[in-house]
């Protein structure tokens, strides 16, 4: 499976609705590599809608998104590859376990070398102790370190997350947040949808705010260097 390479990604006037639903209303904002970019917001403020953009989960109405020299929607098959998705839910099988997930994704990505793929998630998120296990019966934190592991088996070019850390304890958090960091320096475009302003403060380079569909400010990282 090709897979795009790339240094940014542009978001031009984008504009989003389901039926009479407006969730996007021209949106312009652009992600580097190598960063870390929160978007934060209200319930209902486009946060996830903009995240399914740049996924290629949603279509825009209007607008243009740009991943390097590609561009939806002509080129979806060469970018969807390239990016790596840590959602509210583990998207695994619940009968499978982690390791039959990790193998089903590595194959459906075309990895070079699976089982070695393999190993390095399981090694990184520290699954060895219930990779064998169905994942119906993985606890929470379990189940996001799977997710983790999952959206990371290819080496994604881009890595987005959505509201990663709720409903996980203190240790599981932070485990997100190095995973984050660890994105960072590997180079990748990182993008976080999240409501956790402690997360937002320890991993974010900039932090976009959107209301009522569009990006509203863009704020520089106050975190420590």
């Amino acid at each position: 499976m090709q897979r795009a390479q790339f240094e940014r990604v542009e978001v031009e006037r984008v504009s989003l609705a389901y039926g009479a639903t407006r969730a996007l209303a021209g949106v312009t904002v652009a992600f580097d590599a190598g960063t870390v970019s929160t978007i934060e917001g209200p319930n209902g403020a486009g946060k996830s809608s903009l995240l399914n953009v740049l996924a290629t989960l949603a279509r825009p109405n209007a607008g243009a998104v740009r991943y390097g020299e590609y561009e939806l929607p002509d080129d979806r098959s060469q970018i969807r590859p390239a990016i790596g998705l840590v959602a509210h839910e583990a998207l695994v099988y619940p009968d499978l376990s982690a390791r039959e997930s990790l193998t089903l994704y590595a194959r459906w990505y075309r990895v070079s070398s699976p089982s070695a793929a393999i190993e390095r998630v399981i090694d990184a998120y520290a699954l060895s102790s219930f990779v064998d296990k169905p994942a119906r019966v993985l606890s929470r934190g379990q189940l996001q370190r799977v997710s983790l592991a999952r959206a990371m088996v290819h080496e994604p070019t881009m890595l987005l997350f959505d509201e990663p850390t709720t409903g996980l304890d203190h240790a599981s958090t932070e485990r997100v947040a190095t995973a984050i960091d660890d994105a960072k320096k590997r180079g990748c475009i990182v993008i976080v949808v999240t409501h956790d302003r402690p997360l937002a403060e320890r991993v974010a380079d900039r932090r976009v705010f959107i209301a009522r569909g569009k990006v509203e400010r863009i704020e520089p990282s106050t975190r420590p260097p």
